[in-house]
């Protein structure tokens, strides 16, 4: 199998190094050059990897497809001028700050021939997909209703709290990946959303909390709390949960904290294990093998664009107090 050049555009996500690493890892895979107009970002990487300035020159080398890894609001304008140098795209969550932005997304990379995958990289869990296996199976029933958590910690870069850059707070940045799980498990969309934000636990100009009751299309209900409340000291950084109801049972996913631990008269202690996988390189090895082989991506613009959709719809809920419709029921 031939390898895929790529180019790294954009560092100012904290999880462009996992994927630059995911990618190093990947025998598949070559990284040409990586580019931000912030240097300090790629500073731990140039001097292994050829530096542009310019995203466009890089966009101008040989290279089949670009990993944006930017500010959210720049998810556009990067993939834009990426599909118009017929480059694939693989886009960080989320997709973008705005219906408008991820509509130009999506159809600037079908007008270019080019893939578009946003970095959904959960749904590579072991814990998710046996989880939707076992739904799709008929093991629970109909499913009636969800109930979800994803709450961490506060961003260590400032960019994640200034509105301008990031296009939202906590609300964004932790509810599409849940969002993304449930679209793809329960296979309908969201038609109406009713949410409560604020900023209770850090001093900055944007929420670090939401509080989201979802309405399916299939008449399936949902919460999900999404904050940026965990401490230093909490296990795995952060948590991700949900709880399916149905008509002939329960499903509980932890997605987070997949691990083992041993209590016996043969230890000194307990012996704990971590068996969860590495979604980043899952994902990053699926984007890669779908392009060397000509394949759909299993991830898409459109599958981001729902997602966030239904973040963007919690915040005019917020602020207008009210439940607000996405589409006709």
């Amino acid at each position: 199998m031939n390898k895929l050049k790529v180019g790294m555009i954009g560092f100012a996500h904290t999880h462009a190094e996992a994927f630059l690493k995911a990618l190093e890892r990947n025998t598949h895979a070559e990284i040409v050059g990586i580019s931000d107009e912030n240097r300090s970002y790629t500073e731990p990487f140039d001097q292994k990897y050829a530096y542009y300035a310019d995203y466009n020159e890089l966009l101008a080398a040989d290279i089949a497809a670009v990993f944006v890894c930017s500010e959210n609001v720049h998810h556009a304008k990067l993939t834009v001028a990426a599909a118009q140098a017929k480059k694939h795209v693989f886009c960080e969550k989320p997709l973008g700050a705005s219906r408008a932005d991820m509509q130009a997304m999506v159809e600037a990379c079908k007008a270019n021939g080019v893939q578009l995958m946003t970095a959904f990289t959960n749904r590579y869990s072991q814990a998710v997909v046996r989880a939707k296996e076992a739904i799709d199976s008929g093991a629970i029933g109909k499913v009636l209703a969800v109930k979800c958590t994803n709450k961490g910690g506060l961003p260590r870069r400032s960019w994640f709290t200034e509105q301008s850059l990031s296009g939202g707070g906590a609300m964004l940045d932790h509810s599409v990946h849940v969002m993304d799980i449930l679209n793809w498990i329960l296979r309908s969309h969201v038609v109406q959303v009713y949410a409560e934000s604020g900023t209770l636990f850090h001093d900055i100009p944007i929420d670090d909390m939401g509080m989201i009751h979802f309405k399916y299309a299939n008449g399936v209900v949902g919460v999900l709390d999404t904050s940026w409340s965990r401490v230093k000291a909490f296990p795995m950084k952060r948590d991700l949960t949900l709880e399916f109801i149905g008509t002939g049972g329960s499903i509980s996913v932890d997605v987070r904290n997949m691990v083992n631990e041993v209590y016996s008269n043969n230890a000194s202690s307990a012996a704990w294990s971590d068996w969860s996988e590495n979604l980043s390189d899952l994902a990053v090895a699926d984007f890669v093998s779908c392009l060397l082989e000509d394949r759909p991506v299993p991830i898409t613009g459109e599958d981001g664009m729902n997602s966030a959709l239904v973040a963007l719809a919690a915040y005019e809920s917020s602020r207008l107090g009210r439940a607000v419709k996405l589409a006709d029921e």
